[in-house]
């Protein structure tokens, strides 16, 4: 498995290449993640490293639960406001209190990107599913409606599966195989190439492509 960065969705820029082509990016910034556990197969039953990210400011610690003040006291590390575990393979080596930032990407040319959709709400069939809708004359009474879902006969019921209006986005989304256009060490960017999911500030986890690495 490969580890999972904790980031916030900033935003979209245009950039171009010594082609001047235009290419749509996503910027993604990422403070350095520390690790703040490590579970071994012998106590927990599976390795895995846990990760902390964006630092909770002072004024704010007073409403840090106690349970979790004693887990970052016993790791060393200010308290963070995201947790996340990434399972470790054979030869992954970390160290508690280790940070981790974008510069993990430096090498990397494709990345998954995980987060979750914007929410609309409660939706009908024509912005939830793109039904076509019926005739918006005056004399029609099919306008935005679903039409039926069952039928008369045998077995006479609505069928799971089939489309109706209901609760629609917020949603956890994986995007795969995104193009890695630059990653700013400095300033702890990573711009990916088209978009991802979820609105401006969003929490979102990157990780290195299984698939094009």
């Amino acid at each position: 498995m490969t580890l999972k960065i904790m980031g916030k969705k900033r935003g979209m820029i245009r950039l171009f290449d010594e082609k001047r082509d235009s290419i749509v990016c996503t910027v993604i910034e990422a403070e350095p993640n520390v690790v703040v556990q490590l579970k071994d197969k012998e106590k927990e039953g599976y390795a895995a490293v846990q990760m902390g990210a964006f630092q909770v400011p002072s004024p704010k610690v007073k409403n840090v639960t106690k349970p979790l003040k004693g887990h970052f006291a016993k790791a060393n590390v200010e308290p963070r406001h995201h947790l996340s575990e990434s399972h470790l393979g054979e030869g992954d080596e970390y160290t508690v209190g280790q940070e981790i930032g974008v510069g993990y990407f430096a090498d990397t040319k494709f990345v998954d990107v995980i987060g979750v959709t914007k929410g609309k709400g409660f939706q009908g069939v024509i912005k939830r599913h793109g039904f076509a809708g019926g005739p918006a004359a005056h004399g029609s009474g099919f306008h935005r409606t679903a039409g039926s879902t069952g039928m008369c006969s045998d077995p006479g019921r609505t069928l799971p599966g089939v489309k109706m209006a209901g609760h629609m986005g917020h949603e956890r989304k994986t995007v795969e195989n995104l193009k890695v256009v630059k990653v700013d060490q400095e300033k702890n960017l990573i711009l990916v190439k088209g978009a991802i999911p979820g609105a401006r500030g969003g929490l979102v986890y990157v990780r290195k492509s299984v698939k094009k690495g």
